[in-house]
């Protein structure tokens, strides 16, 4: 009975072990580059195209220049993959958390915190009939409750693989230091946020400044920047537990060279690619809720280059080294105000 009982085990974590191998091996033996036309027959009973068959259709007409700079990035993201990565781990349920799911209007979107994802998941609960009218009346934290939008991870592997074959995927990244910068602000720095200073802002304090007052000590809510960086530079800080999300490198949170993603968005062009996305997936009609500042871009610039002003090239160059997967996957340059050499 004993020796049964082992094989059975045995088998079932070789089936397991397979399943996720597939899974693993979905973007690039089992999903289509794009035009699966097949698809077409099973996309809600044939009624309509699929997004993922929509920007294979742009994808061919030389006209679309939106399609175009998708493409280029696409293949810059491929050609970065092949370049800058070796063998990797076998992706995990828990490795996609952050892959939210639209069976609705077949679509995958990888959430990167400090990215627009705030007002992403508000859009997806106005398509999904989770919420009516204009997205930007959608509470935060109706928007980021647990269990609204269903994740990736909530699937079985057959049906995660058949997801990610026939869905468009989607994820927005931003200039690394610059979603560092606003992460700092809104999490470490501004007063309505006193839970996460509590949790993390009292441990960057407790550890890394020896006289801190008590106050300080218990409440985190003072941590400076240059100790917000030293704390991500800390090696203790990821043997205790991950990365926050608010910090963690976009790429750690997505697997953009494991899961193909159709179309790369940035929070430079938000407006734009945004609205492209909508199209794709038939509902251009609803608004994507804009910046809140019509300088958003330039502020962004200007908050990181000030914070980074005040830190070392030591640091500086210690912390690029952090995020330069980030930085090389995503086309993105070495910040202007950095002193790197």
């Amino acid at each position: 009975m004993g020796r049964r009982c082992w094989r059975r085990r045995v088998l079932a974590a070789a089936c397991l072990g397979a399943a996720f191998l597939l899974l693993c091996a979905a973007p690039r033996c089992l999903r289509p580059a794009f035009g699966n036309r097949a698809l077409g027959s099973s996309w809600l009973g044939g009624e309509r195209r699929s997004p993922l068959q929509k920007l294979y259709d742009l994808d061919q007409d030389p006209r679309s220049t939106l399609a175009k700079v998708h493409r280029q990035r696409r293949d810059l993201l491929s050609s970065a993959c092949s370049r800058h990565t070796r063998r990797q781990r076998l992706l995990q349920p828990e490795d996609l958390r952050h892959v939210l799911v639209d069976d609705a209007h077949g679509l995958l979107y990888c959430y990167v915190p400090k990215v627009a994802c705030t007002n992403w998941k508000r859009v997806l609960l106005a398509l999904s009939g989770q919420a009516r009218g204009d997205p930007r009346a959608i509470p935060a934290q109706e928007a980021h409750a647990p269990g609204r939008l269903p994740s990736l991870a909530d699937f079985s592997p057959a049906e995660i693989n058949r997801r990610l074959r026939a869905y468009l995927a989607f994820l927005f990244v931003r200039e690394p230091f610059e979603r560092l910068a606003s992460a700092y602000r809104n999490k470490l720095a501004r007063p309505y946020s006193a839970a996460f200073q509590r949790r993390f802002g009292a441990r960057i304090v407790q550890r890394l400044r020896p006289r801190a007052l008590p106050d300080a000590r218990a409440r985190g809510h003072d941590v400076r920047f240059a100790e917000f960086l030293a704390y991500l530079l800390d090696p203790r800080t990821r043997r205790e537990e991950p990365f926050n999300e608010h910090w963690e490198r976009a790429h750690a949170l997505c697997h953009p060279c494991r899961l193909r993603y159709d179309v790369v968005g940035k929070f430079e062009t938000l407006a734009e690619d945004a609205a492209f996305v909508l199209e794709l997936a038939g509902a251009p009609g609803l608004s994507f809720p804009g910046p809140p500042r019509p300088r958003g871009a330039a502020a962004s610039r200007d908050l990181a280059a000030r914070l980074f002003q005040d830190i070392s090239p030591f640091y500086q160059r210690r912390l690029f080294d952090l995020y330069k997967m980030d930085f090389l996957l995503f086309n993105y340059s070495a910040p202007s105000y950095l002193r790197l050499h």
